[in-house]
């Protein structure tokens, strides 16, 4: 079973018992039923990463990703093409959308001149001898393109590798903290378009990828994952939103994802980090009982310690993977090193 779930000790840092590629004891796919405690239970047994990269790692299944990756991520630049993966940061992004779900204080970003061309025309600058202009944004760091760090959700009193949740206080993640990662997010990028190779332009809400569909895709796209990749998925429900020109439903709404199975894919591909254009990555609504939400983040965050990107926007990396079908790229996509954030805007670039 899990560690002890009330005290923190040396035992809840301890190696599972079966590795994450395991396949003992795997479980059926859900089949449409509800998932319960008990299930995240045996998931959270079943897939616990804690103490496999020490008792004092802070960056989870980043580790995957060694230097000899990167190098050989370098060799598949091979146009000198760079293609971003983000969404401008502005007043016309995602948490705009209306919404059932609770926002929860996330805004859009508030960008504020504080010196200006106009102040420099006007003269008012030319007693510091210099004509310049100055800028300030105020934003919650999970509004728009963005990774969720491993201090950004917990599994009951946990958080990632076993440190306490009151590790993250008033004054920022004392631990797991998204500064840790300033070295990371560098590694050979994998394209999954899944709509495309379910023949669609966008998944329905509510449609749950299953492992089959990624592995499907990847059969499709002739493309084979390696230790410490970052796969980057491609439901088509940013370019719905996009094309309507509304994020009416986006931000927190029914979406497309990831199913609960697919934890068994995180684990089997040992990925360095996943990421999709969904507001949040696994599928929405949630089939769960009640008391539960967002199971899958329960366990890739926590229990696995997959850093998690979202929001993602990958419409020119779609055009551009199916008109020379290449679906692999040097990926380069570092987080802010903000002291004690638990997630952090990112403007990720596929390089090819």
């Amino acid at each position: 079973m899990l560690a002890s779930r009330r005290v923190l000790g040396e035992h809840a840092r301890e190696e599972p018992s079966n590795p994450p590629h395991s396949k003992e004891g795997q479980r059926k796919p859900m089949a449409g039923r509800k998932v319960t405690r008990d299930d995240l239970h045996q998931a959270a047994e079943k897939y616990k990463n804690w103490g496999k990269w020490g008792p004092n790692d802070e960056i989870g299944t980043l580790n995957y990703t060694q230097a000899e990756d990167i190098v050989a991520a370098a060799k598949l630049v091979k146009k000198g093409k760079v293609i971003s993966l983000a969404l401008n940061f502005d007043n016309n992004g995602p948490q705009g959308g209306k919404t059932s779900y609770p926002a929860l204080g996330r805004i859009n970003p508030l960008h504020t001149m504080l010196r200006t061309g106009t102040d420099a025309y006007a003269g008012v600058l030319d007693k510091r001898g210099i004509r310049a202009a100055d800028d300030m944004v105020v934003m919650p760091l999970q509004c728009g393109t963005q990774w969720d760090g491993l201090g950004h959700v917990f599994y009951e009193n946990y958080m990632w590798n076993g440190y306490d949740c009151r590790e993250v206080s008033s004054f920022g993640a004392q631990k797991c903290g998204i500064e840790k990662t300033k070295n990371k997010m560098v590694g050979r990028g994998v394209f999954l378009n899944v709509a495309r190779a379910l023949g669609k332009e966008c998944l329905d809400d509510g449609y749950g990828i299953t492992c089959a569909d990624l592995e499907l895709t990847a059969k499709k796209q002739k493309v084979e994952f390696k230790r410490g990749d970052y796969i980057i998925v491609r439901t088509g429900q940013m370019e719905r939103c996009l094309n309507a020109k509304s994020w009416d439903g986006y931000p927190g709404g029914d979406a497309p994802g990831f199913a609960f199975e697919t934890l068994e894919f995180v684990a089997g591909t040992e990925l360095a980090a996943l990421a999709s254009d969904t507001w949040g990555c696994e599928v929405r609504p949630n089939n769960t009982e009640g008391g539960i939400n967002q199971p899958w983040h329960w366990i890739t965050i926590p229990i696995m310690g997959m850093t998690m990107g979202e929001i993602f926007y990958v419409k020119d990396l779609a055009e551009d993977c199916a008109a020379d079908g290449t679906h692999e790229f040097m990926f380069v996509a570092p987080a802010i090193p903000i002291t004690g954030a638990v997630g952090s805007p990112t403007n990720p670039l596929a390089i090819k």
